[in-house]
């Protein structure tokens, strides 16, 4: 699993953390029994305090999608086809409010950004 923390983003680095672990249960990267990297471990690869990613673990125990056994590591749990359906969605917003702001920029009206829709969506 390759982690990649942008120092520059807003976003905080445990929750960098935790989107990319999320991302890469949901794209099946990462099965039910994996192991994740140790908490000092990625600390060490990352360079990062190993209170940051055992932050990040944290939240991702609560979300219910890893559990830590003492001594053992933490390892992720089954996935939740929710959870799985909920990203996917995200992401396709996303990328219909990236469509939305160029249609917009390019003045199409409301109108114009239906009908093409409900063009593409008959193909």
């Amino acid at each position: 699993m390759m982690i990649i923390i942008n120092n520059s983003s807003m976003i905080p680095i445990y929750e960098q953390i935790v989107n990319q672990v999320k991302q890469n249960i949901v794209d099946g990267k990462l099965k039910e029994g994996d192991a994740l990297p140790s908490v000092r471990g990625l600390s060490k690869d990352l360079k990062i305090s190993a209170l940051t990613v055992k932050k990040a673990y944290d939240i991702l125990e609560a979300d219910g999608l890893c559990r830590t056994v003492q001594g053992k590591g933490s390892f992720v749990l089954g996935v939740n086809p929710g959870l799985v359906h909920e990203q996917r969605v995200v992401e396709i917003q996303k990328d219909l409010e990236k469509i939305l702001d160029k249609a917009k920029s390019y003045d199409l009206s409301k109108d114009e950004i239906r009908d093409l829709f409900e063009i593409l969506m008959e193909e």
